[in-house]
């Protein structure tokens, strides 16, 4: 049975969002989703800010933030595909003697084929410390929209994806994804939702090299 399963592991492409990694009769299916999928890009998760500004020394630390708890819902079942994205943010700071607001800016990004920005906002989180606290969290949400036309595979892209492949036939143990047209067609089609710290070029490199 492991051997018969291993030479009959199907990758399904499919628009969808209900099943994933189920074993059924002839191998093993997986499910696409037209959901984009919600992520930070690496160094973009936590940003510093320092008092005096341009030092980097752990004693002139003022702020640190960080995104977390990041959750995703999505709806998909009209023509755009709607991704909510909600995640928190903490800080802490130096100085707790006095209330005080700290605004931080963030991206919400939609990527396609891993590396190109279709889409971009930039929204800001306040944050508020009150008095003797060094500690100050808030929620916030980010949107996006992707037709669904753009997430949709190609028919004949579906067909050579889903095709049953049998012990014994010629392309049997042929992964459809080595053929660069099928893998530029579902780069294409795949979308992700990303949000992060809109940091600048000094920001991203401490956050970088730390």
């Amino acid at each position: 049975m492991k051997l018969r399963l291993a030479s009959m592991i199907l990758l399904v492409l499919l628009a969808g969002c209900t099943r994933r990694g189920n074993i059924e009769d002839g191998g093993i299916y997986t499910v696409r989703s037209a959901c984009p999928q919600v992520a930070i890009p690496a160094a973009t998760g936590d940003v510093t800010l320092f008092d005096p500004a341009g030092s980097t020394d752990a004693s002139a630390i003022d702020i640190e933030a960080a995104i977390t708890n990041v959750r995703d819902t999505c709806q998909d079942s009209g023509d755009q595909v709607v991704s909510t994205a909600t995640f928190d943010v903490v800080a802490t700071r130096r100085d707790p003697t006095q209330p005080r607001q700290v605004l931080l800016p963030f991206f919400d990004t939609v990527v396609q084929s891993g590396n190109k920005v279709v889409a971009k906002r930039i929204g800001q989180v306040a944050l508020n410390f009150p008095a003797g606290s060094v500690r100050a969290q808030t929620s916030a949400q980010a949107t996006a929209h992707v037709a669904r036309s753009a997430a949709t595979l190609p028919e004949n892209v579906r067909a050579l994806l889903t095709k049953p492949r049998k012990v014994g036939d010629p392309d049997a143990a042929i992964d459809p994804m080595s053929d660069p047209a099928v893998r530029d067609a579902v780069a294409k089609a795949t979308f992700e939702h990303l949000v992060g710290f809109q940091l600048t070029p000094e920001q991203l490199r401490y956050n970088a090299t730390r």
